[in-house]
């Protein structure tokens, strides 16, 4: 069975987060915190397994130093592939 669109972005946007919270040298506890997050959401959207709303992406970017766009800039790759 072909994955959705919406599960192709969700793990797209999880694995752009994951690779710039590495990039910063943060666990994952470390940018929930940081972020004002639960640890087991911010798997969980890593994960692509939950969605995020837009004021939780603008904390998660300035707790990693990138800007909102940087960390959505994989979307469009992921939204043009079929």
């Amino acid at each position: 069975m072909r994955p959705k669109k919406t599960d192709r972005v969700l793990t797209a946007f999880g694995q752009s987060l994951r690779a710039y919270r590495i990039a910063a040298g943060m666990t994952q506890e470390q940018l929930a915190e940081a972020a004002d997050l639960h640890v087991g959401f911010l798997g969980s959207v890593e994960r692509g397994e939950k969605n995020i709303s837009l004021l939780n992406i603008v904390e998660l970017a300035r707790a990693v130093q990138a800007t909102p766009s940087e960390l959505l800039s994989v979307l469009k790759v992921t939204m043009t592939k079929t």
